[in-house]
Formats: structure tokens, C-alpha cells, sequence
């Protein structure tokens, strides 16, 4: 294998990069560079960010994300609350994707709600999703004309031990007949996932934006890096004093 192989940059890529997170700054940052197409967030992300008010920081990234999708999950754990805080997200602005978990904590479906959503003509995100089952059960609760991500967590698959690829490549053909639906490769661990969900014909993938700087290294030289690997081992060295005497 050519160990210098060309390596497209982000810009090249057919895949559309979502930044995944809940710090505004990096938001921002990400929006002015125009590298991402879209942008997701989650309770737990918002949480650890040190979010205190959803509403106000959704109007927040609202008010400079206007021509790309924005999704937003709701945090209720049963149909009803649900559906209000599903609404009352779509409300905010046009470009809104509601994100809605694919079961409750109790495990039950959350399709019945899901399907409600897309008669409505709300834009969806469904997340959480891990098995072929579970997408063949939102494929079947969607619109064909609704804007639907379906979010399949292909780096937590990863983590049991199987291999995501064939799960991805599955899933991206139980959504084919529907053209308003993309699928969304998940929770990605290392930069070549980029590369994997490019190549296998993945219309999303969500990189947080630590995941995204390393991709900065698109294109460089094995060769070069190898030698920036080896001057920042030397300068961290020298930096801490050690000695070997």
C-alpha cells in the first residue's frame, strides 16, 4: 500500500460533516469556517457543557445557524411530553430536525410518536438507534417527503466488540426507498470513520470538534508526521526538565 496515498480533503468529501456539540463558541467557530453542513446536540452534551436553560440556548445557536439543519432532542420519557416538547422545538425555526430517541427508558418504541411526527411534516432525527430491527421500524414509521436523519450509532456498535460497517451499509438500504431520509453515522470514534462512512455512501456523519481538528492531518505526509511526532516528544522533554542521569 502507497503510504502517501491521497487522502481527499474535507472540502472534497461527498459526506455531509454535522459538528456534534453543545459549546457555542466551537458552534460559531464551525459555522464561519463553512466546512460543517449541520449541526446536533444532545441533553448529556448540553449538560456537560454547562447549559442551565434549553430554550435560550437553542435561540441562541438559532440566531446565527439559520440556513442549516439544527437538531434538537426532547428529554421527556413518555408519548405526551414527548410530542409537546417535539412541537414546541419544530416551532423555534424552519431549520429544526427534532430529535426523538428510538425507545423510551423502558425500552417501548418510540415509532407510534415518530410516525405521528412525519404526518405532521415534522423534521426528525432519530437517534439511538443500534439495530437493523430498530431501522427497519423507523423506515417504516417515516414520509417519504419529510426530512428525516436516521442516526445510527455505528462508533457504540463499534465498542461491543462487531464490526459497523455491514450494519451501515444494511441500514443505508432499508432507507433507499425513502428520499427524504439520510442516514447519519453516529457516535465516531477516530478520524478515519470520516473516511469509512465516505466511502460506503453514508449521507451524514456527526464529528465532535475534537474529532475534526485532528482532521486537519487530511493529506499530510506519513513522513512528515512521523517527524512532527518525533519533535514533540523531543520539545515535551526538553519542556519538562527530565534527565536521565
Amino acid at each position: 500500500m502507497d503510504q502517501d496515498e491521497k487522502i481527499p480533503s474535507l472540502e472534497e468529501l461527498k459526506i455531509k460533516i454535522f459538528s456534534d456539540g453543545a459549546d457555542l463558541d466551537s458552534i460559531i467557530e464551525a459555522y464561519q469556517k463553512g466546512i460543517v453542513k449541520g449541526f446536533t446536540t444532545n441533553p448529556t452534551l448540553m449538560s456537560k457543557a454547562g447549559i442551565t436553560n434549553y430554550l435560550t440556548f437553542a435561540e441562541e445557536v438559532l440566531r446565527v445557524v439559520t440556513d442549516l439543519p439544527v437538531s434538537f432532542e426532547v428529554f421527556s420519557d413518555d408519548p405526551d411530553g414527548m410530542l409537546e416538547q417535539a412541537l414546541k422545538l419544530a416551532e423555534l425555526a424552519e431549520n429544526v430536525h427534532v430529535k426523538i430517541p428510538i425507545t423510551n427508558t423502558k425500552g417501548e418504541s418510540c415509532c407510534p410518536l415518530i410516525a405521528d411526527l412525519a404526518r405532521r411534516g415534522i423534521k426528525l432525527n432519530i437517534t439511538a438507534i443500534l439495530t437493523l430491527q430498530q431501522v427497519r421500524d423507523v423506515a417504516a414509521a417515516l414520509q417519504p417527503d419529510v426530512s428525516a436523519f436516521v442516526s445510527v450509532f455505528a462508533g457504540r456498535i463499534a465498542d461491543t466488540g462487531r464490526d459497523p460497517l455491514p450494519y451501515m451499509k444494511e441500514s443505508l438500504e432499508i432507507i433507499r426507498p425513502l428520499p427524504a431520509a439520510e442516514l447519519l453515522w453516529a457516535s465516531p470514534r477516530e478520524v478515519f470513520n470520516l473516511i469509512q462512512a465516505e466511502k460506503m455512501g453514508c449521507h451524514i456523519i456527526t464529528i465532535t470538534p475534537d474529532i475534526l481538528a485532528k482532521a486537519s492531518k487530511f493529506n499530510m505526509s506519513l513522513s512528515d508526521l512521523s517527524l512532527d511526532t518525533v519533535k514533540m516528544f523531543y520539545n515535551d522533554a526538553l519542556k519538562s526538565g527530565f534527565s536521565i542521569d
